[in-house]
């Protein structure tokens, strides 16, 4: 959830947005400070189409969702990645697959060097929220649904939390209406008519 992650963000959302659903995996996430920015991405509704002469189509806006979304988190997602986990459930984005966060979103500063070369750190930001005021912090956020990676899935190379996720995105799928540009009238090419004025427009 910082520049670097930002970026690869990025370099891969603008094919991915373009699947019928999306998946959103923060599970691992060790925090940082563009949760906002990836959910004022993932909260842009699709409104319409811009439809050139040659070319394809394009979703306005762009870079919206073309359909429903679902996110993993787990139990080692902490600060923005607690932050943009009970984020995306407060904005209704979609349900939540896997365990209870980190609990860990307020913020250091690491600004103060010792004469070792160490650095002191010393806690600045701290996080609430419209449901759970502070209460995010030393708990963390919990999913909508829960899914618990055993030691023996790790070992086996099984995700059960990813294969729930898709299931729950397969499900949304069967009920959602994408929204497409109608084909069955095209836009009027004809000349507008301008409204007369002044005395020839009396009768």
């Amino acid at each position: 959830m910082g520049p670097p992650g930002w970026s690869e963000f990025h370099r891969s959302y603008r094919a991915e947005v373009e699947h019928d659903a999306l998946i959103v995996d923060v599970r691992f996430n060790r925090g940082g400070h563009v949760s906002g920015l990836i959910l004022e991405k993932l909260r842009r509704r699709r409104v319409g189409w811009d439809v050139p002469r040659w070319g394809s189509p394009s979703a306005y806006p762009a870079e919206a969702p073309a359909g429903p979304l679902v996110a993993i988190a787990n139990e080692w997602a902490g600060s923005d990645g607690d932050i943009f986990t009970h984020g995306f459930k407060l904005f209704g984005l979609g349900p939540v697959v896997g365990t209870r966060t980190w609990g860990g979103v307020i913020g250091i500063e690491p600004t103060l060097p010792l004469v070792d070369g160490s650095l002191t750190t010393q806690p600045e930001y701290a996080f609430w929220f419209e449901d759970v005021g502070w209460a995010v912090e030393n708990y963390g956020s919990d999913p909508t649904e829960e899914v618990v990676m055993t030691p023996q899935d790790y070992v086996a190379g099984r995700d059960p939390q990813l294969g729930r996720a898709i299931e729950l995105a397969l499900e949304a799928l069967q009920h959602y209406q994408p929204l497409l540009p109608s084909r069955d009238k095209p836009p009027s090419k004809a000349l507008p008519v301008l409204p007369l004025r002044g005395p020839a427009a009396v009768h």
